[in-house]
Protein backbone atom coordinates (compact mmCIF):
# COMPACT_ATOMS: atom_id res chain seq x y z
CA UNK A 1 0.00 0.00 0.00
CA UNK A 2 1.70 3.70 -1.14
CA UNK A 3 0.20 5.58 2.29
CA UNK A 4 1.72 2.33 4.30
CA UNK A 5 5.20 3.12 3.01
CA UNK A 6 7.05 2.66 6.20
CA UNK A 7 7.52 -1.26 6.92
CA UNK A 8 7.91 -0.26 10.99
CA UNK A 9 4.87 2.13 11.09
CA UNK A 10 1.25 1.60 10.51
CA UNK A 11 -0.73 4.77 10.23
CA UNK A 12 -4.46 5.06 9.93
CA UNK A 13 -6.68 8.25 9.18
CA UNK A 14 -10.47 8.10 9.95
CA UNK A 15 -13.18 11.00 9.95
CA UNK A 16 -15.42 10.89 12.40
CA UNK A 17 -18.74 13.45 12.77
CA UNK A 18 -18.27 14.07 16.40
CA UNK A 19 -16.08 16.61 18.48
CA UNK A 20 -12.37 15.61 19.32
CA UNK A 21 -13.48 16.16 22.78
CA UNK A 22 -16.13 13.35 22.33
CA UNK A 23 -13.98 10.98 20.25
CA UNK A 24 -10.44 12.00 22.75
CA UNK A 25 -13.12 10.89 26.00
CA UNK A 26 -14.11 7.24 24.32
CA UNK A 27 -10.02 6.88 23.73
CA UNK A 28 -8.85 8.22 26.94
CA UNK A 29 -11.40 7.24 29.57
CA UNK A 30 -12.29 3.35 31.27
CA UNK A 31 -15.92 4.03 30.47
CA UNK A 32 -14.90 5.20 26.70
CA UNK A 33 -12.51 2.39 25.91
CA UNK A 34 -15.15 -0.18 27.28
CA UNK A 35 -17.91 1.23 25.10
CA UNK A 36 -16.11 0.34 21.91
CA UNK A 37 -13.04 -1.45 22.01
CA UNK A 38 -12.37 -3.58 25.10
CA UNK A 39 -14.30 -5.37 27.51
CA UNK A 40 -12.98 -3.53 30.16
CA UNK A 41 -9.71 -1.36 30.00
CA UNK A 42 -9.34 0.31 33.33
CA UNK A 43 -6.24 3.07 33.98
CA UNK A 44 -5.01 2.75 37.74
CA UNK A 45 -1.29 4.66 37.84
CA UNK A 46 -0.80 5.20 34.57
CA UNK A 47 -0.99 1.61 33.39
CA UNK A 48 -4.26 0.19 31.81
CA UNK A 49 -5.47 -3.36 32.29
CA UNK A 50 -7.03 -4.37 28.97
CA UNK A 51 -9.55 -7.70 29.05
CA UNK A 52 -11.26 -8.82 25.98
CA UNK A 53 -13.03 -12.11 25.13
CA UNK A 54 -9.91 -14.58 24.61
CA UNK A 55 -7.31 -12.36 25.65
CA UNK A 56 -6.04 -9.36 28.49
CA UNK A 57 -2.88 -7.42 28.67
CA UNK A 58 -1.67 -4.35 31.00
CA UNK A 59 0.20 -1.75 28.93
CA UNK A 60 1.15 1.32 30.06
CA UNK A 61 -0.21 4.86 29.21
CA UNK A 62 1.99 6.92 27.63
CA UNK A 63 0.16 10.11 27.05
CA UNK A 64 -3.26 11.68 27.18
CA UNK A 65 -3.29 15.55 26.07
CA UNK A 66 -7.72 16.22 26.43
CA UNK A 67 -9.00 16.67 23.47
CA UNK A 68 -5.52 16.32 21.04
CA UNK A 69 -3.86 13.06 22.09
CA UNK A 70 -4.01 9.73 23.47
CA UNK A 71 -1.17 7.26 23.21
CA UNK A 72 -0.28 4.08 24.50
CA UNK A 73 2.04 1.10 24.97
CA UNK A 74 0.50 -1.72 23.44
CA UNK A 75 1.24 -5.23 22.03
CA UNK A 76 4.60 -6.55 21.61
CA UNK A 77 6.09 -2.98 23.78
CA UNK A 78 4.45 -0.71 20.23
CA UNK A 79 3.63 2.98 20.91
CA UNK A 80 0.00 3.30 19.46
CA UNK A 81 -0.36 7.36 19.52
CA UNK A 82 -4.04 8.84 18.16
CA UNK A 83 -3.87 12.25 17.12
CA UNK A 84 -7.05 14.30 17.42
CA UNK A 85 -8.11 17.59 14.99
CA UNK A 86 -10.87 19.33 14.39
CA UNK A 87 -12.14 19.26 11.32
CA UNK A 88 -13.57 22.88 10.44
CA UNK A 89 -17.16 22.17 10.97
CA UNK A 90 -18.20 19.55 13.85
CA UNK A 91 -16.20 17.20 13.63
CA UNK A 92 -12.96 15.31 13.92
CA UNK A 93 -10.13 13.91 11.92
CA UNK A 94 -8.08 11.02 13.49
CA UNK A 95 -4.31 9.60 12.75
CA UNK A 96 -3.82 6.85 14.48
CA UNK A 97 0.08 5.43 14.11
CA UNK A 98 1.48 2.80 15.72
CA UNK A 99 5.86 1.94 15.43
CA UNK A 100 7.54 -0.32 16.18
CA UNK A 101 5.36 -3.38 14.71
CA UNK A 102 7.40 -6.88 13.66
CA UNK A 103 7.38 -7.19 10.32
CA UNK A 104 5.42 -11.26 11.11
CA UNK A 105 2.63 -8.98 12.39
CA UNK A 106 2.24 -6.48 10.48
CA UNK A 107 -0.59 -7.99 7.85
CA UNK A 108 -2.52 -8.75 10.53
CA UNK A 109 -2.53 -5.82 13.06
CA UNK A 110 -2.67 -4.03 9.75
CA UNK A 111 -6.57 -5.30 9.56
CA UNK A 112 -7.22 -5.24 13.64
CA UNK A 113 -6.87 -1.86 13.62
CA UNK A 114 -9.25 -1.41 10.50
CA UNK A 115 -11.66 -3.16 13.18
CA UNK A 116 -10.99 -0.75 16.31
CA UNK A 117 -11.55 2.32 14.05
CA UNK A 118 -14.57 1.25 12.58
CA UNK A 119 -16.09 0.32 15.65
CA UNK A 120 -15.15 3.52 17.40
CA UNK A 121 -16.66 5.01 14.45
CA UNK A 122 -19.93 2.99 15.01
CA UNK A 123 -19.83 4.04 18.60
CA UNK A 124 -19.10 7.85 18.67
CA UNK A 125 -20.97 8.42 15.64
CA UNK A 126 -23.97 6.41 15.81
CA UNK A 127 -24.17 4.73 19.34
CA UNK A 128 -23.25 1.22 18.26
CA UNK A 129 -21.09 -1.55 19.54
CA UNK A 130 -20.05 -3.32 16.52
CA UNK A 131 -18.60 -6.27 18.53
CA UNK A 132 -20.10 -9.42 19.66
CA UNK A 133 -18.86 -9.95 23.08
CA UNK A 134 -18.38 -13.64 22.78
CA UNK A 135 -15.35 -15.55 23.81
CA UNK A 136 -15.74 -18.04 21.16
CA UNK A 137 -16.29 -15.97 18.22
CA UNK A 138 -12.57 -13.79 18.69
CA UNK A 139 -10.01 -12.25 16.23
CA UNK A 140 -7.47 -15.27 17.09
CA UNK A 141 -10.47 -17.64 16.05
CA UNK A 142 -11.35 -15.90 12.66
CA UNK A 143 -14.09 -13.80 13.64
CA UNK A 144 -13.83 -9.91 12.71
CA UNK A 145 -13.92 -8.43 16.35
CA UNK A 146 -12.26 -6.62 18.64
Amino acid sequence: MSFQNDPHVIRWRLHLAAAPDKVHEMLATDAGRAHFWAESAVETNGMIDWRWPGASGRFKLIENTPPLRFAVEYFGHTTVVFTLTGDGVKGTDLTLTERGVPEEDRVETLAQWVSVLMALKAAVDFGVDLRNHDGRRTWRNGFVNN
